[in-house]
């Protein structure tokens, strides 16, 4: 798998330390790390990624609308959540899932699983 740029949407500083520790032991690159709606949103629209892990709730907020901003630039996506899919609206069933707790190799098949589409 070729190095990808990653946004991290994580509201937990230790979660986004950890994620970003796993990128880089992957050998992938942590573009951007956001931790609340209004800025995972900003850098959705203009940041440069191959890919997002977008935690679903983000201080008490859905980041679906995060999702949605990805979805309509064609960056795709894999949800972080403690709930697991079947947390998740339905409309994003169809979205990869690393369910919280998750280890590197739990990371690394979710991006191989996305990466033919990047």
């Amino acid at each position: 798998m070729r190095k990808l740029r990653v946004l991290v949407v994580e509201d937990e500083s230790l979660i986004a330390m950890l994620v970003e520790d796993m990128l880089n032991d992957l050998g992938h690159e942590v573009g951007a790390i956001a931790s609340r709606i209004t800025e995972a949103l900003e850098i959705a629209r203009s940041g440069q990624f191959d890919v997002a892990i977008i935690d679903v709730n983000l201080d008490g907020q859905s980041s679906y609308s995060v999702a949605d901003v990805l979805a309509e630039r064609g960056v795709p996506y894999i949800f972080a959540t403690g709930y697991g899919s079947k947390g998740l609206d339905p409309k994003y069933s169809d979205t990869p899932v690393l369910t919280k707790p998750f280890v590197g190799a739990e990371l690394e098949t979710a991006l191989s699983q996305i990466s033919s589409s990047v």
